[in-house]
């Protein structure tokens, strides 16, 4: 007999379970203490902020892939941190083995964010002159009386 899974089980579209996703959430957080802490030993750390949007992780658990943006950096820079934290992933997977309970320490690897740049170039796009152009030709929405 086939088992079916709940809707519940399934995650918002990509096929990943629920249990991939909180222990994604869970690496996020203990990435973020860590870089927040500064308990790395790496200059090119010390000298930026990292933010970790989102960490994926393998449906086996064994592999991870943490999306990371340096704020406020040239591309140049970027690279650099990704470097660093990339030669840290050792270190780093050890802290997360100690503070997720999984049954296997993960492989992390980082990964810069592409999500911000294109969020940023729709907005872009809908601050347009040529879309403002569009939006005042729209008559207002009208507003229907319950009769």
């Amino acid at each position: 007999m086939k088992r079916q899974h709940a809707s519940s089980s399934q995650d918002r579209g990509e096929g990943r379970s629920v249990r991939t996703l909180k222990v994604g959430e869970a690496m996020r957080h203990v990435l973020a203490d860590v870089l927040a802490r500064g308990t790395l030993r790496d200059d090119v750390l010390d000298r930026h902020i990292v933010s970790i949007s989102e960490v994926r992780v393998s449906p086996d658990l064994r592999h991870a892939t943490a999306y990371i943006m340096p704020v406020g950096v040239t591309p140049a820079e970027q690279e650099a941190v990704l470097k660093a934290l990339n030669s840290q992933s050792k270190q780093l997977k050890g802290e997360m083995a100690r503070r997720v309970n999984t049954k296997y320490a993960a492989e992390i690897h980082f990964r810069v964010d592409e999500s911000y740049a294109e969020a940023a170039r729709i907005d872009a796009l809908l601050r347009s002159p040529q879309v403002a152009r569009d939006l005042e030709d729209k008559a207002p929405p009208r507003i229907l009386d319950d009769e």
